[in-house]
């Protein structure tokens, strides 16, 4: 098994360190390579994804990523912007599925800025399809407007479109994921914009349509501006959540936050091999980079993800995840889930102790079975 380990800019070159470290525990057969990627690779190679870096990660089981960007590329053409790398890599390994489980554990729920009762115990699915809609469609650019409000300003446009088949396959996708959700309510919602956009009438025609091929998961509909509402008023009615690139995007991270911290976000992007890309939801936060704050724990579960979905391990994907809730529930916390009567600690302190709870789980495990 190999693994390609893409840290990239700001705090993910110290994120991915804890990741890795936690991996090198498990003291399991597989080979990382690390590669340079983002505005790094910018710098170093002239381009944010370089052909090395896409070789690696074609031929890798799997893609640990960490974030890219910073603000001092903002100036950049569009193509050499750090984000390009990230775009980049899904399309050319296929990447049309993201998964981002939304959990929250039972020692955050005062983390969260909803009120106990609204997040204890939530377990959202959110599945968004990655490779089409808005941010790969053409044409898009600049141009003197010839109608319009305003004939003969300047203008831009993006084409917002989906076909048949990238609708069929993410939805099949969400439709198994719900049924293999045995605690859950086998419940699937897609949603979408149908009442304004030609594009998502579209796709719920099609959702509608792949879903009587399970009738043993619900489906309804919902419009992305009442599912933003349903989020964050009654959030434990999801269970799977299936929607188009764009409005996944900003669902997702509004989730992310019910759960106290969107540094606790693991993600999984997977094409029909089951090859993934995984990488925590936050961004590279270059205000917090170098100072060893930042939360490693989205990342050291986005490497769990990877080991059940992608390595087949899965084993070893429930020891990190059990190691997980035994650091936080013995009280340690990073500063973006800290609160009081917890202990405040570091990136470094974070990976140390879910290091230590992974041996501390072995040696359990050998003095039962021994």
């Amino acid at each position: 098994m190999k693994i390609a380990v893409l840290p990239g800019d700001g705090i993910g070159t110290e994120i991915v360190a804890e990741a890795v470290r936690v991996l090198d525990a498990l003291e399991l057969d597989f080979e990382m390579e690390t590669a340079l990627v983002g505005g790094a690779a910018y710098d170093a190679h002239g381009h944010p994804l370089p052909e090395a870096t896409l070789k690696l990660a074609k031929e890798a089981d799997a893609v640990l990523f960490g974030a890219v960007g910073d603000w001092k590329y903002d100036t950049l053409e569009r193509q050499f912007r750090p984000e390009q790398a990230i775009l980049g890599l899904r399309k050319n390994l296929g990447l049309f599925a993201n998964f981002r489980p939304a959990i929250c554990y039972e020692q955050l729920v005062d983390a969260s800025s909803l009120k106990p009762e609204l997040i204890a115990g939530l377990d959202i699915l959110i599945i968004r399809e990655l490779t089409g809609d808005i941010y790969f469609g053409q044409p898009r650019g600049r141009r003197t407007a010839v109608d319009g409000h305003f004939p003969g300003a300047e203008e831009a446009f993006d084409t917002m479109r989906y076909s048949r088949p990238e609708v069929e396959r993410i939805a099949r996708v969400a439709f198994e994921a719900a049924r293999k959700r045995s605690k859950r309510s086998k419940r699937v919602t897609s949603v979408d914009k149908a009442n304004v956009l030609e594009t998502f009438q579209f796709w719920k025609d099609i959702v509608t349509e792949v879903g009587k091929e399970y009738p043993d998961v619900a489906l309804d509909h919902m419009y992305v501006d009442n599912a933003a509402m349903q989020l964050v008023k009654e959030p434990k009615k999801f269970d799977v959540v299936v929607t188009g690139n764009m409005f996944g995007d900003i669902l997702s991270d509004e989730a992310a936050m019910l759960t106290g911290s969107i540094g606790m976000l693991p993600s999984a992007s997977l094409n029909a091999s089951s090859q993934g890309l995984y990488e925590p939801s936050h961004g590279s936060a270059p205000d917090i980079a170098g100072k060893g704050v930042a939360n490693p724990l989205a990342t050291i579960l986005s490497a769990a993800m990877m080991l059940r979905f992608s390595l087949q391990q899965p084993e070893a994907a429930d020891r990190i995840e059990s190691a997980v809730k035994s650091v936080l529930a013995s009280g340690l916390r990073t500063g973006d889930i800290w609160s009081e009567g917890t202990k405040r600690v570091g990136t470094r302190e974070m990976g140390d102790a879910v290091v230590a709870a992974l041996s501390s789980s072995v040696i359990k495990k050998t003095s039962i079975t021994g």
